[in-house]
């Protein structure tokens, strides 16, 4: 199975560009399922049910998010009518929305995709990511009711990425980390045979900070006095995920790469889609 999975769309730059992008890579490179992070789309800060649902149209599969899921509070009601959104799946019971759902790809099949949020430097602190994850796979075993499982794990610290990916090795397909916008250097297959990558990098314009203007961000460095609001970038975005191929027979990763598409980073697209 060909499984992409994009980072988080940052404002109208971001999310344009996943628009405009995602239908052709979808027919050029034949995916089967595309997972796309969606929870800094309207301004940075959130999502809209009309960015979700122009997102879905654009071919994505699964929207995730994260810590600012509910930024934008026309979420909380949205959020419980659609099956292909996501909210981190350790938020308490009687959370409006899903956290996981099983899914069926372009081939027929059945994908397990989870959202799941960390707790080191974070906020809300949520319940343990790691009882959320296991009782995830309990519920629904790769090989079992799952042909492929996913986890987006939203989250600041990179120690607690690895060891998530480490947690889980063996028995879920992919262990892709979102939230710090930065792609990492550090895709890989771990030796349980789960894809594994720290960071995928955001969907947005790389001439900034995290995705919003700069002159605000740098002016609170230098000042320590706010000066105005966080305003998402508004030049060409760079579109960063990973690409991986996922076994039919084990459900496990067999190939994994980054993918970056724009004018800030050098461009790159899996080698084994090409």
């Amino acid at each position: 199975m060909r499984f992409l999975f994009l980072g988080d769309m940052v404002g109208k730059s971001g999310r344009t560009a996943v628009w405009e992008r995602l239908p052709g890579l979808i027919s050029d490179l034949k995916l089967d399922f595309v997972v796309v992070n969606g929870e800094n789309a309207a301004g940075g800060f959130g999502i809209t049910e009309d960015i979700f649902q122009e997102t879905i149209n654009a071919g994505a599969d699964v929207v995730t998010t994260g810590n600012h899921v509910w930024d934008q509070k026309e979420a909380v009601t949205f959020a419980g009518r659609h099956d292909q959104f996501l909210r981190p799946a350790n938020y308490p019971a009687g959370t409006p929305g899903r956290g996981s759902n099983l899914f069926f790809a372009r081939n027929g099949a059945r994908v397990l995709v989870a959202n799941v949020m960390g707790r080191v430097f974070m906020h809300p602190e949520l319940d343990d990511p790691f009882t959320t994850g296991e009782a995830i796979l309990a519920s629904c075993p790769l090989g079992e009711q799952a042909d492929a499982i996913i986890f987006d794990f939203h989250a600041e610290a990179t120690s607690e990425k690895q060891c998530f990916g480490h947690f889980v090795d063996g028995r879920a397909s992919l262990v892709v980390g979102t939230h710090t916008h930065v792609p990492t250097a550090d895709c890989q297959i771990l030796n349980g045979g789960t894809g594994y990558m720290s960071d995928a990098g955001m969907c947005g314009d790389y001439d900034s900070s995290l995705g919003m203007d700069k002159e605000e961000p740098l002016n609170r460095f230098i000042s320590k006095m706010p000066k105005g609001r966080f305003e998402a970038a508004s030049g060409p975005a760079t579109i960063c995920g990973v690409g991986v191929e996922i076994s039919d027979r084990t459900g496990l990763a067999e190939k994994i790469a980054p993918l970056r598409l724009g004018p800030r980073l050098a461009e790159t697209i899996p080698s084994f889609w090409s």
